[in-house]
């Protein structure tokens, strides 16, 4: 085997280094800078160059960070290393993997949908594709993107009409980039929380074109919040720090608002149906187009995808993972 699973993640004898360890480690090789896929202590990271300045960002101005632009190969000890578009997140990459006649692939999280936020999703022929399964279930099936924005701009509207503050909970690093990508700004001003602040910084120190924004700290206290968009990460929600606003409709967007009672759950008004993974037809089809003999299936809903595989002809497997992004406290959407 290739890759083999280990206490401390998926590992590369031959080339001694670790895919997305979850336990600091000699050498790391990652996929993308979600809590869930880059953790901090190891040696050495080596990532794909539009992701070093998010990665850096999470790991420490004292990271030891290597980079390799998109389609470039390394050679680890004899093992060719690459990292192909995974189109999730700014820098999110596919890890190619390629030794002794060998080809396998680690997709770490990806969506096959357009994103103006990041490379598109690319296909890379393998012998073994190792794919996530976040929302590995026949039920999820995303909206056309401009379909969900056209209603998250409708519902600011209608807001502003009340003179409610709109607040959208999304996800700090990839979600929240996205929806400000997305939205309409000429509707009104558009604000955002801290965490969200210093990521947009960063996407756009990468290149990333975003409409303009401005920080809710900075705001004076005569602030009219009854015409502005408000972005913050759902650890927000229900903290002291939402007073402020006055009287708010809160939404999240995210792809398990798909599932009937999860806004209700979630404690919002509006729920839009808008994910940074891979739903059920964008999984299918990414593990078809692979040409993989054999797929290992992690994070998420595992069991479903491997058996549906198996029962389709092809070899599958279930690959374990200690823990996915919400038991890290990271937003998984």
């Amino acid at each position: 085997m290739l890759l083999t699973h280990t206490d401390h993640g998926l590992y590369c004898a031959a080339g001694d280094f670790f895919v997305d360890p979850w336990q600091p480690v000699g050498r790391a090789v990652i996929t993308h800078a979600h809590g869930d896929h880059a953790r901090p202590g190891s040696t050495a990271y080596l990532c794909a160059a539009p992701g070093e300045g998010i990665l850096r960002l999470r790991m420490g101005s004292d990271a030891h960070i290597e980079t390799l632009p998109y389609g470039a190969t390394t050679h680890l000890n004899g093992v060719a290393v690459s990292f192909h578009p995974a189109g999730h997140i700014l820098g999110s990459a596919q890890v190619r993997v390629e030794y002794g006649g060998e080809t396998w692939v680690v997709s770490g999280d990806y969506k096959t949908d357009p994103d103006p936020t990041c490379a598109p999703f690319e296909s890379v022929p393998c012998d073994t594709f190792i794919t996530e399964a976040t929302f590995g279930l026949p039920i999820y099936r995303w909206p056309a993107a401009e379909t969900v924005f056209a209603a998250i701009n409708d519902w600011w509207r209608a807001n502003q009409a009340a003179g409610r503050t709109s607040v959208l909970f999304a996800y700090a690093l990839g979600k929240a980039q996205r929806v400000l990508a997305g939205v309409d700004p000429s509707i009104g001003p558009i604000f955002v929380h801290g965490a969200v602040h210093r990521l947009n910084t960063a996407y756009r120190a990468g290149g990333v074109a975003l409409p303009d924004w401005s920080y809710a700290g900075d705001a004076p206290p005569n602030t009219d919040w009854s015409r502005a968009l408000l972005i913050a990460p759902t650890s927000a929600q229900g903290t002291p720090w939402l007073r402020r606003f006055g009287d708010v409709s809160a939404a999240f967007a995210s792809g398990w608002m798909r599932v009937r009672g999860q806004r209700r759950r979630r404690s919002v008004d509006r729920g839009f149906v808008l994910s940074d993974h891979a739903d059920w037809p964008g999984l299918l089809a990414a593990i078809a187009a692979s040409g993989a003999s054999r797929v290992l299936v992690t994070h998420g809903y595992t069991a479903v995808l491997a058996r549906y595989l198996r029962e389709s002809g092809r070899e599958a497997y279930e690959l374990a993972a200690p823990y996915n992004g919400e038991q890290l406290g990271e937003e998984v959407d």
